[in-house]
C-alpha cells in the first residue's frame, strides 16, 4: 500500500505528467493498458476479443470536466459509442462504462442526472448494458444515490463497489433492494484512513467477502481482479455453492493477464475486458503502475539504459 501511495503522489506531480506524455519512450507501455486515443482502435479491439469469445466493455477516458459545455460534448461522446456498439456484429458482447463527472456531475447533480437519462434511453433502445464507474470517495454517494433515482425508469443500468471503502457493506445493502447489477473491485485512488481501509490483507478480505455476497444475493455481478490467490478463492466458492458461471462474470482490465482471462474462459466462464481509450490517458495510466510496481520498474530500468546511450564514450 505504501509503494501504490507513492506512486500515486508522484504521477500527480505536474512535471511528471509532463514527461510522461510528451515522451515517446512511454508509448509502448501505455498501449499495453489503453487500447487507442479513437473510438475507431477501440471498436477494434474490442472485435477482436469477442472473435475469441471475450466480452468488453468500453471506457472512454476523461473526468471532472469543468463545464456544462464539456458535459454535453461528454454525453455527445458517449451516445457515438453507444451508435457504434449497437452497429457491431458482436453488440451482444459489448457495453459501455462512463464516469458522471464526465456528464457534469461537478457543476449541476440536476443536468448529469439528466444527461445520464437520456444516454439510458440511447442504450435501451438496443439493449445495450451501461456501467456508470465508481469515482473518488467524494462521489461514492452521489454515485449510488443516482442509481437509485434513474432506477425505476431505466433498468440496464449498474455500478461499482470498492472493497478499500469502508461504507462499501452498506451500498452493496442499498443496491442490493434494487435489483441493480454491481462490479466488485478493490479500489484504484488514493483514499484516506477516514473513509478507506488502508490495510491490504483488509482491503483482500473485504472483496472476497463482497464478492461472495454479490454472487450469492446480487444481480449478474462482475467479480473484477487479476489477483490469482482471489480468484482461487472465488472460484472454489463458486464450486461449493454450486453457483452457475451464467449467473456471473470475470472482468478483468485490457492488457493485463490475458494468460487468466484465457484460462477462465476455457472453464467455461464468461469473461469481459475493460478497454479504456481516449486521449485523456494519464490518470487511468498512473493508477494501473501504481497496481503493478514491476511496470515502474520497467520504466526506470529504460529511462537508464536510454539515457546511458545517449552519453558520450568515457574517455
Amino acid at each position: 500500500m505504501l509503494f501504490r501511495t507513492l506512486i500515486l503522489k508522484t504521477a500527480g506531480s505536474k512535471a511528471v505528467q509532463k514527461l510522461v506524455t510528451g515522451s515517446k519512450l512511454f508509448r509502448p507501455l501505455v498501449r499495453r493498458f489503453v487500447a487507442g486515443e479513437t473510438l475507431d482502435e477501440a471498436m477494434d479491439a474490442a472485435e477482436t476479443q469477442a472473435d475469441q469469445g471475450l466480452m468488453s466493455t468500453l471506457d472512454l477516458l476523461g473526468e471532472n470536466v469543468s463545464t456544462l459545455e464539456e458535459a454535453n460534448l461528454g454525453l455527445e461522446a458517449y451516445i457515438e459509442v453507444v451508435e457504434r456498439i449497437a452497429q457491431s456484429r458482436h453488440k451482444e458482447l459489448i457495453n459501455i462504462s462512463i464516469k458522471l463527472t464526465a456528464l457534469g456531475l461537478d457543476q449541476d447533480t440536476a443536468i448529469a442526472e439528466q444527461n445520464l437519462r437520456t444516454l439510458l434511453s440511447r442504450a435501451e433502445q438496443n439493449n445495450i448494458f451501461v456501467r456508470v464507474d465508481m469515482e473518488a470517495s467524494d462521489y461514492t454517494e452521489l454515485t449510488v444515490a443516482m442509481i437509485e433515482r434513474v432506477w425505476d425508469d431505466h433498468k440496464l443500468v449498474g455500478t461499482v463497489m470498492q472493497s478499500m471503502m469502508k461504507r462499501m457493506d452498506s451500498d452493496i445493502n442499498r443496491l442490493l433492494k434494487l435489483g441493480a447489477r454491481m462490479r466488485i473491485v478493490k479500489g484504484a485512488y488514493l483514499e484516506g484512513p477516514e473513509v478507506a481501509i488502508q490495510d491490504k490483507a483488509e482491503v483482500d478480505q473485504a472483496y472476497i467477502d463482497g464478492a461472495k455476497r454479490l454472487l450469492k444475493e446480487g444481480t449478474y455481478p462482475a467479480i473484477a481482479t487479476h489477483d490469482q490467490a482471489i480468484v482461487e478463492t472465488v472460484s472454489k466458492f463458486v464450486k461449493e455453492q454450486n453457483i452457475e458461471p451464467a449467473t456471473f462474470e470475470w472482468q478483468m482490465l485490457y492488457g493485463i493477464r490475458r494468460d487468466l482471462q484465457a484460462s477462465l474462459k476455457q472453464q467455461g466462464h464468461n469473461v469481459r475486458i475493460y478497454i479504456p481509450y481516449g486521449s485523456q490517458w494519464y490518470p487511468y495510466f498512473s493508477r494501473r503502475l501504481a497496481e503493478r510496481p514491476a511496470n515502474v520498474f520497467f520504466i526506470i530500468k529504460t529511462l537508464f539504459k536510454d539515457r546511458g546511450k545517449s552519453l558520450p564514450p568515457a574517455k
